[in-house]
């Protein structure tokens, strides 16, 4: 069971305060991001705000004001006199604004997949359809589990994050039917180049590692997939991307 330290709902129309709804199953979008340290820090801000407002736009839920508002109640939600290691979660449909904040997980490195056969709807986008996956992943340790999504016969992304194999010392991504997050984007620009292509599962043995790359995992190195008795071969690419991650971190300024 989640742990939230906040959790409040506002009308969008008169950002009046409401019960809360986390909004799950509804038309909407949403972002989470990592927010961290006194005075707080959130990772990659302004990325995570300009993806929802687009998000909102594809669906069109982008009302006059509402990246104002949106930052108006983030504002009013984070308490300068507090040491932060949570995830902010900022949700909207057509008429509500949820924020919540829930302790970050770190993830362990004895960390196992578990394939199961579903498609996001519409996967691209952000999109608040995700019961299916909260079902499952309620029943699980976050630290130490996530599930993989597949279709196809093709894996495409985590129940959390976006999915990095390494092969060769080269770097393979899902080819389609996934979200490309604020993270996996950072890590591409980083590392110039990962190879988008359709992975199946019947290859995944030829992987030596896998890792899950998002706003709540930052990078977790998959230990095994029991499905199909895959076994990590190598943290080299672990190592790598863990620095590159926690130099960024490292730089991040404090939010005003």
């Amino acid at each position: 069971m989640v742990t939230y330290l906040l959790k409040k709902s506002y009308q969008r129309k008169t950002l009046k305060e409401i019960k809360f709804q986390d909004l799950w199953g509804d038309r909407g979008v949403f972002t989470t991001m990592m927010i961290f340290g006194k005075p707080a820090k959130i990772l990659f801000f302004k990325k995570h705000i300009e993806n929802l407002i687009k998000s909102a736009r594809h669906y069109k839920l982008n009302k006059p004001e509402l990246k104002k508002n949106v930052l108006s109640l983030i504002k009013k939600n984070i308490d300068k006199k507090k040491s932060y290691n949570h995830l902010l979660r900022v949700a909207l449909n057509n008429k509500t604004i949820s924020i919540s904040l829930r302790k970050r997980v770190t993830p362990k490195l004895k960390f196992n997949l578990k394939l199961i056969k579903y498609k996001r709807e519409d996967p691209e986008f952000k999109n608040l359809k995700y019961k299916m996956i909260l079902k499952h992943l309620s029943k699980m340790d976050n630290s130490s589990s996530d599930v993989a999504l597949s279709s196809h016969y093709k894996i495409l992304e985590s129940g959390t994050s976006n999915i990095l194999l390494i092969k060769d010392d080269k770097v393979y991504s899902p080819l389609e039917g996934i979200y490309k997050g604020i993270t996996y984007k950072f890590f591409k620009q980083k590392l110039k180049k990962i190879i988008n292509k359709n992975i199946f599962i019947k290859t995944l043995n030829n992987y030596d590692e896998i890792l899950l790359v998002g706003s709540g995992k930052g990078v977790a190195s998959i230990e095994t997939i029991k499905n199909i008795k895959w076994k990590r071969k190598s943290l080299n690419f672990y190592k790598k991307l863990s620095y590159i991650y926690n130099k960024e971190i490292s730089k991040c300024s404090i939010y005003k």
